[in-house]
């Protein structure tokens, strides 16, 4: 009975240490994305990085993999305990909806990001411009297969809004300028885990043998793709191009086995979200305008919900060095 009334005592006493530090920071902010991974552990970087710089209590929890229903569970979570915003990178936009309703009844903010258009939010931040980022990376893919030949498209699932619309530009952008690709199936939701990427890029090149690009829309992707190119001996032989975080794809780039990885900074996405939601929260929602200027980021477009920037990164193995997430 002691030992039970003294867990109860602990768990009390977490509960009111976490409740004093919301309050003693003022805004309390919680990013949610799709996942724990190294991409995402760049994401919190830039939550923490604002946290500080606005003097605003930010965290993260993420769901252990890519679960739509762990990550509605997450989000009810920071509802009950009363944060003043949810960020979210959504896995399924359509099944957030409900969720992210019942929170802007109780007065949260939502933001999201890689959802453009997302109902029920807010706010959604992307770092690129969509149409232009699936074109590039269509056009680095062409231009390493010489221009002609099979290749698969990779994406989160087919839910996920900005992976499905940065492969639909790459398909239009091909077809435009590359009338010797051939798509090889449609596209296969395996981008947000490793394993599942591997086997199923196993599984095409094995009956398949001509594939010869592999394009990845999902930081899990390009990582899985590259190991099974890697494993069968094509690393010369066949290309592949993601959005994996430079750390993760160094090994890959380094041996060959990967050719580009073609991004953004998530933790600058995480960032801008929090500039956000503090100017709304504050009352200066007027500041949030078309042309506006985020102190360290840039000048972003404002299109409806949507606030745009056009910062891609192209890195290889000759500058994923020079970056450090």
């Amino acid at each position: 009975m002691r030992k039970r009334f003294s867990i109860l005592a602990l768990a009390l006493v977490a509960v009111m240490l976490f409740s004093t530090a919301m309050r003693a920071a003022g805004y309390t902010m919680v990013g949610i994305p799709k996942l724990r991974s190294p991409w995402f552990n760049q994401f919190e970087k830039g939550l923490l990085d604002a946290g500080e710089a606005f003097d605003i209590y930010t965290y993260m929890q993420a769901p252990a993999s890519a679960d739509e229903a762990e990550q509605v569970r997450i989000i009810q979570d920071a509802i009950n305990q009363g944060v003043d915003a949810v960020l979210v990178v959504p896995n399924n936009a359509t099944s957030l909806e409900p969720v992210f309703a019942r929170a802007q009844r109780d007065g949260i903010l939502v933001l999201t990001h890689e959802s453009p258009d997302q109902g029920n939010a807010n706010f959604n931040v992307e770092m690129i411009d969509n149409v232009k980022f699936g074109e590039t990376a269509m056009r680095l893919m062409a231009e390493a297969m010489g221009g002609k030949g099979k290749f698969v498209i990779f994406v989160g699932s087919l839910t996920v809004p900005a992976h499905n619309i940065w492969a639909d530009a790459a398909l239009a952008y091909a077809a435009e300028h590359y009338p010797e690709l051939e798509l090889v199936g449609t596209r296969y939701p395996v981008s947000e885990d490793q394993n599942a990427a591997r086997q199923t890029a196993t599984e095409i090149l094995t009956a398949n043998p001509d594939v010869k690009g592999f394009l990845a829309f999902g930081s899990q992707g390009a990582p899985g793709a590259a190991q099974a190119v890697r494993d069968l001996g094509l690393k010369d032989s066949t290309v592949v191009l993601g959005t994996t975080s430079p750390n993760q794809a160094r090994q890959y780039l380094e041996d060959g086995s990967m050719d580009y990885s073609v991004l953004w900074d998530p933790g600058e996405a995480a960032y801008v979200m929090i500039y956000l939601a503090k100017l709304t929260l504050d009352g200066r929602a007027n500041e949030i305008y078309d042309g506006m200027t985020v102190p360290g980021v840039g000048e972003a477009t404002i299109e409806g919900i949507n606030v745009l920037f056009d910062k891609p990164l192209i890195i290889t193995k000759d500058n994923a060095g020079d970056y450090d997430f």
